[in-house]
């Protein structure tokens, strides 16, 4: 990359090394020539986007586009390029890169896959400091499916932690309810604070308590049954076959003995 020098620097004065490399532009469609600003990221990419997308989708673009631009206000600390005003951001690259591509029709490009968590939390943070509400929405459908909760519940639960998201965090919480609160190391483990892990610690608690409850007392099945005829395989009342299942009247449900394959059950599920 070719060596560019810096506006204003005195004889001698040190330059930083991220003077010395040309911001590094990006692939379609963030290099269009038609765009009409350019956002520029941490790790010094130049993104070439087109402003009515960015105004479309986010109330903080609109905002501040609707500002007077340097050509209009002449204001000499906006750095131009090509024409273009600069707008540094504090996002890398591929955080952007993710970010815009929810913002641009899908005619221009395709919704970004949304593989990594780490990465995931980077952008969800951003949609949320930028008010991209509907890329923030569309993220959590996807991060906060049932297929992705069952699989990574503590790891869904220290991102919406971390985005401080309620719901997502007492759905996460809801189904780490089904692993251990020991888990194999991952790498978001550090953004569950100690505060966060005695709280779920706690709730596990709580609920492990009321699950034993029920088991003092059988009346809620029938309470949730009314009758039963709602609730003919407990009892190997299978309409139109006999059940030679094995019975026991340890728990009796209104009135009448089970089948022994129930009561296994029944004792499987509430063991600690």
């Amino acid at each position: 990359m070719s060596s560019s020098t810096s506006r204003g620097k005195c004889k001698g004065q040190k330059t930083d090394p991220r003077d010395l490399s040309s911001p590094i532009r990006v692939s379609s469609p963030f290099n269009h020539a038609k765009a009409d600003v350019i956002l520029r990221t941490s790790d010094n990419v130049d993104f070439r986007v087109f402003r009515l997308f960015l105004s479309l989708s986010s109330p903080f673009f609109e905002t501040l586009f609707d500002l007077p631009q340097p050509s209009e206000g002449k204001d000499a600390d906006t750095e131009m390029k090509d024409g273009l005003p600069v707008i540094p951001i504090s996002e890398d690259s591929r955080t952007l890169d993710t970010l815009l591509r929810f913002c641009y029709p899908s005619t221009m490009t395709k919704d970004p896959p949304l593989n990594h968590f780490t990465h995931v939390i980077k952008v969800l943070e951003a949609a949320q400091k930028y008010s991209l509400d509907e890329v923030e929405t569309t993220i959590r459908k996807a991060l906060f499916s049932p297929a992705i909760l069952e699989t990574n519940p503590l790891r869904c639960f220290a991102i919406a932690r971390q985005a401080r998201m309620r719901e997502e965090t007492i759905l996460s919480a809801r189904y780490s309810l089904r692993t251990s609160l020991v888990p194999d190391w991952f790498e978001e483990i550090g953004m569950i604070t100690s505060t966060d892990l005695l709280a779920l610690w706690a709730y596990h608690q709580k609920c492990g308590k009321a699950v034993q409850i029920l088991k003092l007392s059988f009346s809620w099945i029938e309470g949730h049954y009314q009758s039963r005829e709602a609730a003919p395989w407990i009892f190997g009342e299978t309409p139109g076959r006999s059940c030679r299942c094995p019975k026991s009247n340890t728990i009796r449900l209104f009135g009448q003995g089970h089948v022994m394959w129930w009561e296994e059950f029944m004792e499987t599920t509430f063991q600690p």
